[in-house]
């Protein structure tokens, strides 16, 4: 398990970018959802032990990660949002390096790991190619094969699916939960889709806070009855935003659906909605917002 107590960062500049973060990550696939700025790759960053927070405890089963960093990072796999390869060196050899650098000398066991991990993330075919010939998808693959060396029972992914394309994020997802079955794997993101299709455990993070966590259907089923529905002019939204309690907009077939969270049926033409885990996210941004 992964516990984090009263962690705080602020930077030089002032930046609360962490404030009081308390959370208990136990074994499976974990989404940390929050908007862009929200303290999420702060998060990630103080975890894998490449800052070190203003204040606060991160223990990772008996490993007290901020006062012993190297025992967590032999046990750590992290993909950063950006991270850099040699774009002239072939996949095969880059893992090969890779390995080598994680501490897998023997040259069987080294080579065992790389093709294993070629295989597992559906790379064999392009092992020979150079990384800088990958498309974004298999980038992030790559990624995840370097971030797998050692056989990590914690790792990190840090927006793994921004820019890829529908095709290449399905099949990243599905890696992901492949792997995710055994270890802990933090999934740090700004998109709901990727946490309702993989993440049995979630919590969203605005302005470096944890303000709702839990598992997504009971976050879900916490809205039952409480999300409203209408499509209405575009002219219109001021009005409505002034009336009710907007939490998203989007537009169709040029005219602008909204929805608005209600306790009790506000009437005018608004029809229940069944309430996802996009609703969920919104509403909390809003609250949280407006509480600020």
């Amino acid at each position: 398990m992964l516990s984090i107590r009263n962690l705080t960062h602020i930077y030089a500049n002032g930046v609360r970018a962490l404030d009081a973060v308390d959370l208990k990550v136990e074994k499976g696939m974990f989404g940390l959802l929050g908007p862009n700025g929200a303290g999420k790759s702060t998060l990630m960053r103080s975890i894998a032990t490449l800052q070190t927070p203003t204040s606060g405890e991160i223990q990772f089963g008996d490993i007290d990660v901020i006062a012993q960093p190297a025992a967590l990072r032999r046990t750590l796999g992290y993909l950063p949002q950006d991270f850099g390869v040699y774009p002239r060196v072939s996949a095969l050899d880059m893992l090969d390096h890779m390995a080598i650098l994680k501490g897998v000398a023997e040259p069987r066991a080294r080579r065992e790991t790389v093709e294993g991990l070629l295989n597992q993330t559906n790379l064999w075919g392009v092992r020979k190619k150079a990384l800088a010939g990958f498309s974004g998808g298999m980038r992030q693959r790559f990624g995840i094969a370097q971030a797998l060396i050692g056989d990590p029972s914690l790792i990190i992914v840090d927006e793994p699916t921004a820019g890829l394309d529908p095709e290449e994020r399905n099949r990243f997802l599905n890696l992901l939960a492949e792997i995710g079955e055994n270890v802990v794997v933090i999934l740090s993101t700004h998109i709901v889709e990727d946490v309702a299709d993989l993440c049995p455990a979630m919590a969203i993070i605005v302005e470096g806070r944890i303000v709702r966590q839990g598992a997504p259907g009971d976050l879900m089923m916490g809205l039952k009855g409480h999300i409203w529905m209408k499509t209405i002019d575009k002219a219109d939204l001021d009005a409505a935003r002034a009336r009710y309690q907007v939490i998203s907009t989007r537009l169709f077939a040029g005219r602008t659906v909204i929805h608005i969270f209600a306790e009790a049926d506000p009437g005018d033409g608004f029809a229940q909605a069944d309430g996802g885990l996009e609703d969920v996210y919104f509403s909390t941004l809003a609250s949280s917002r407006k509480a600020a």
